[in-house]
């Protein structure tokens, strides 16, 4: 091959440099693929860069609150007592940043896909341009002051940075959603400052479950990202509770009753947020301006009280320190449930992660003061029914009862009140689970009409579709054919069915192979006339879960796979289908449970 002299160097340049970087690359990948060590310095390594970013993200957005609302750098925004009203025009303003936003990036014709749903369906694959668009809609969201939390953008961005390098270096996909989960939960350990607290928040929250494997790389990746928050000066979330305190037996029952009741206000603010929802998006407000409609409307609320904006930081630990009277502490709770409803309602990007730690907190402060009113005797501190409250709110709205047991843990210090917090935890939980069954998160993608309840891997029960399982070498015959004519096709034990179409090849149904051979059967009957399951079939695009509810509900044994036209595509048997959910099931618990 000739070049012109002024390429050649460029071009001998160009082998010299790329030949050592691509094989240096399918070293590493090697390494990755075979070598559990190597992966947790890959883990460690999406850590640090994950509590970097979260660091910096955090500045930012602290930077322009204090910039738009006028208060020293050293508060919080929430924690202000008052706000002068021509500040809160920030509130507008920064939803038609956010309209900007959408304007400039206009969404397609999917949602953005989050950490959770892409470990649940996609194998831990995020594009990084939702990454990179959803943290910047959250970050303009929480600075301009909305009532949302940064922790979304948090556990999108390290997941999604994980995804992209994981996907860079091939890893298999049990490797790639256990690299995202760090990912996510390290983020979220670097915020807090709370390692445990962001471990446990991959297991239960990102990867669906705890395994083996999985908890040196998530661990290390955790630690990593704390370390690297703390060197950029991010302080760790703690509160000091009333430390040492013995908890009786009677204080375990009431909290036990406290974590029951956050279930059902959990449940109630879920529902309450979608219905909201559904609502403004019936309004004829455009998407691009619902925003800065919303802003409008948070401005009368922020005015009323300013512990309703943004996350809650500073207005929880206000009033955690002050101990304000239940009248008050339920009135803020309303204030702040309603800034948040209104800002998630409106389109302004982010999540309940904080808010529900907020409002959790004062809704047990106020059981404390109740519970003592009636009962003297229970003497409940009321600082601690805050943290109680706080983790168990949160567990209903996000889930993880671990997670936010170990958060309490971490910001405390108290052995003893941990067992209280994880007491309620539980409870929640448990009822949550019973009566419910999703976290916000998944309760939107079901909203979507998505078939996600936590985040195990799913995405092959979406994989096996009718499509993929059909067979196309069954018998077909013309609905018109006689009992006689079928004899002479279908000899007697060749097939033990025959799949009828009518003259331009739609599906009218099934004939069993056993009952035209019926002695006492009219030979000129035609086969129309014997047909079942005229109207059971399936679509090409049904998963194998959904495949499996229409045998069960149907109780047949085979199932037509019929297209949007009425025609023809394949024939389902139960037994096959069953054999290849099994079949993929224990290939899944396999890899899961297996060493990487």
């Amino acid at each position: 091959m000739s070049l012109p002299n002024a390429h050649l160097s460029d071009y001998i340049l160009g082998k010299v440099v790329k030949r050592p970087v691509l094989r240096g690359v399918a070293l590493i990948k090697r390494h990755l693929q075979g070598s559990e060590v190597w992966f947790i310095v890959l883990a460690s390594g999406v850590g640090l860069i994950a509590g970097v970013m979260a660091a910096l993200l955090g500045h930012f957005a602290h930077a322009l609150q204090a910039l738009l609302y006028g208060f020293s750098p050293d508060l919080r925004l929430s924690a202000l007592p008052a706000i002068q009203p021509w500040h809160l025009i920030a509130l507008p303003l920064g939803g038609a940043a956010l309209g900007l936003v959408r304007f400039i990036f206009p969404r397609r014709t999917r949602q953005p896909i989050d950490v959770v749903e892409a470990n649940a369906l996609y194998g831990g694959r995020i594009p990084l341009r939702d990454s990179l668009i959803v943290s910047f809609q959250t970050f303009l969201s929480n600075g301009f002051g909305a009532s949302v939390g940064l922790e979304a953008a948090y556990a999108q961005l390290g997941g999604g940075i994980a995804s992209k390098i994981g996907q860079w270096l091939d890893l298999k996909r049990v490797s790639l959603r256990t690299l995202v989960g760090a990912g996510a939960g390290s983020a979220i350990g670097a915020a807090f400052g709370a390692p445990l607290a962001g471990a446990f928040y991959a297991f239960e929250l990102v990867l669906g479950g705890y395994t083996v494997a999985a908890l040196a790389p998530v661990a290390a990746a955790s630690l990593m990202a704390v370390l690297a928050a703390q060197l950029m000066n991010i302080e760790p979330f703690v509160i000091a509770s009333t430390a040492g305190q013995s908890i009786e037996i009677s204080g375990y029952l009431l909290y036990a009753v406290l974590g029951v009741m956050c279930a059902g206000v959990g449940i109630a603010i879920i529902r309450l947020v979608a219905s909201v929802e559904a609502v403004v998006r019936k309004l004829p407000i455009g998407d691009i301006w619902r925003p800065m409609i919303g802003g409008l409307f948070l401005m009368p609320v922020a005015w009323a009280a300013p512990q309703a904006l943004s996350s809650g930081h500073g207005a929880m630990h206000l009033y955690m320190a002050q101990q304000a009277a239940v009248v008050t502490l339920l009135g803020v709770f309303a204030l702040k449930l309603c800034a948040s409803v209104i800002s998630l309602a409106f389109g302004f990007r982010g999540g309940l992660f904080f808010a529900s730690l907020f409002l959790g907190s004062l809704l047990g402060a106020a059981f404390a003061q109740i519970v003592n009113q009636i009962y003297p005797a229970a003497d409940l501190d009321i600082l601690n029914a805050s943290l109680v409250g706080m983790a168990a709110l949160a567990v209903a709205v996000v889930g993880g009862p671990m997670t936010m047991s170990l958060m309490v843990l971490e910001v405390t210090h108290d052995f003893n009140l941990t067992a209280a917090v994880v007491t309620a935890a539980l409870c929640s939980s448990a009822i949550i689970r019973e009566r419910f069954g999703y976290s916000f998160s998944t309760w939107r993608l079901h909203l979507r009409g998505e078939t996600v309840r936590n985040a195990r891997d799913i995405g092959w029960v979406k994989a096996l579709t009718a499509q993929t399982l059909m067979r196309k070498n069954h018998t077909t015959l013309p609905d018109d054919t006689s009992v006689a004519a079928m004899r002479e096709q279908v000899p007697l034990g060749s097939t033990s069915r025959v799949l009828l179409v009518d003259g331009v090849g739609d599906y009218r149904g099934i004939v069993l192979t056993a009952e035209v051979w019926i002695e006492t059967q009219e030979t000129l009957t035609p086969l129309r006339e014997l047909a079942r399951q005229t109207e059971v079939y399936v679509r090409p695009d049904m998963d194998i879960s959904a495949i499996m509810r229409v045998f069960e509900h149907f109780g047949v044994d085979d199932l037509a796979v019929v297209d949007e036209n009425h025609k023809l595509l394949g024939l389902l048997t139960e037994k096959y289908v069953n054999r290849r959910y099994v079949e993929e099931l224990e290939r899944s618990q396999r890899e899961f449970f297996g060493e990487m």
